[in-house]
């Protein structure tokens, strides 16, 4: 082989030099640094759907001797590690959903999926939901996921995500906020309030002061006229009402605009050591509210399963026939119940949220479900005819409808969730069931 005369040499040499020089200047791709923080903290490269990247490394936990206080005057510290807030304003932000009312179209279309733990089924599903021609999520978002290490030591890693994500797509999102961690009591691990509700206060501060202008609107607490929803204990509309009047002060304190929808009640006419009736718990909380919801709530929740009757029954028929529950709660059109108590104390002018509701298909004859389960295609018909009746019969005080549910990936037969489902369980590939068709198809 032909050896290098000496000035191809001395070339080589110099060139060899040019390349050690620039590598020293300029960091390798492996070694490269992760994009500049934006305002609000999060990295300035958009976060794109169909893929599963890695969790951000949880944030420092606050000095627990200085909690966030959202009953004060002066602004909440900052937790050290955290995000900026918005103070600036939506309108700074260019993934900051424009401010939307708190008074809804009627109705508004909803559906409840499971965001939580595969952002790559998040990802479909929230798509899913928007290529039916529904703009609204529902998303649990539990406090013992987020706040459970301890008081002040917030993990953010998976809510960044799903936010991100929801607004990506362009859908408005209803958070629900309940179970508590272990540290806050409340008999952990049942679902149950805090031992000291300010607890929960100065956790939905930080929640909406974080995604302030990013998060539509909050649900606190789920049926609270179910012991299992309250910590084992006796349901206590009173105490619920507190509970709701310190949430209902932080998120608006942190985010004015935000939208505070009570708690959905489990439509029920028991009584006894599990439950209180929905419309007896309803007045009851009207009266600890000294007879106003204003500083509680600015959309009533409620949930409306449609059990073996279709929506348009009357519930008093369904009231009067043993065979179809012989109670006026297992009809859909219970929620006007609801209503009625609504403008009784004049809160005419305030809308209801139908934050669950549907019709099970399950078919298994131990399941306590069995005895109201309809099949496939009638939950189809049930739940576009339930839409179709509300938009003509419930406006203008009917908003947000959001059905269970878009599937659990990991759901079997064995769960009772699975036969409420409008889609298969799997991924990655999409199996509607005949609602999910219908109600895609369905005239908005």
């Amino acid at each position: 082989m032909r050896q290098p005369s000496l000035s191809q040499r001395a070339i080589l040499g110099v060139l060899a030099f040019i390349v050690v020089l620039l590598a020293a200047c300029s960091p390798s791709v492996a070694t490269q640094e992760a994009p500049e923080p934006g305002a609000d903290g999060a990295p300035t490269r958009t976060l794109r759907p169909s893929f599963t990247p890695a969790p951000p490394e949880a944030e420092s936990p606050r000095d627990p001797t200085t909690p966030p206080s959202p009953g004060g005057e002066a602004a909440a510290p900052t937790e050290q590690g955290a995000e900026t807030s918005l103070a600036e304003g939506p309108t700074d932000r260019p993934d900051v959903p424009p401010i939307k009312p708190l008074r809804m179209e009627s109705p508004e279309y909803g559906m409840q999926a499971f965001l939580w733990w595969r952002p790559e089924v998040a990802s479909r599903d929230l798509q899913v939901i928007r290529d039916a021609g529904f703009g609204w999520v529902k998303v649990g978002f539990g406090w013992r996921d987020i706040e459970g290490a301890a008081k002040g030591a917030f993990d953010w890693s998976r809510t960044d995500l799903i936010v991100d994500l929801f607004n990506e797509v362009g859908l408005d999102a209803v958070v629900r906020i309940d179970h508590q961690p272990q540290w806050a009591g409340g008999g952990f691990p049942v679902n149950g309030p805090p031992d000291d509700y300010q607890d929960l206060a100065d956790f939905v501060y930080a929640v909406a002061d974080r995604y302030k202008g990013r998060i539509r609107a909050y649900e606190v607490w789920n049926e609270p006229n179910l012991a299992r929803e309250w910590g084992g204990r006796l349901p206590d509309p009173g105490e619920y009402a507190e509970l709701l009047r310190l949430s209902y002060a932080a998120i608006k304190r942190a985010d004015p605009n935000a939208m505070v929808i009570s708690a959905g009640l489990s439509p029920t006419g028991t009584w006894n050591d599990e439950s209180r009736p929905d419309d007896w718990y309803l007045e009851s909380m009207y009266i600890a509210m000294g007879g106003s919801s204003d500083g509680y709530f600015d959309v009533l929740g409620a949930h409306g399963a449609g059990y073996l009757s279709p929506p348009e029954r009357d519930p008093a028929v369904v009231a009067a026939n043993p065979d179809l529950g012989g109670h006026r709660a297992f009809a859909f059109r219970r929620v006007e119940d609801l209503r009625a108590i609504m403008v009784q104390y004049g809160d005419a002018d305030k809308q209801i949220a139908l934050l669950e509701f549907g019709w099970t298909s399950d078919p298994r004859p131990e399941s306590p479900y069995n005895w109201h389960a309809v099949s496939e295609e009638t939950k189809a018909e049930y739940l576009v005819n339930a839409y179709q009746y509300a938009k003509e019969n419930w406006s203008p005080w009917i908003g947000l409808m959001s059905l269970i549910y878009i599937a659990d990936p990991d759901w079997t037969p064995e769960h009772e969730q699975y036969w409420w489902a409008i889609t298969e369980p799997g991924y990655p590939e999409f199996i509607p069931r005949p609602a999910y068709t219908a109600l895609k198809n369905m005239p908005k």
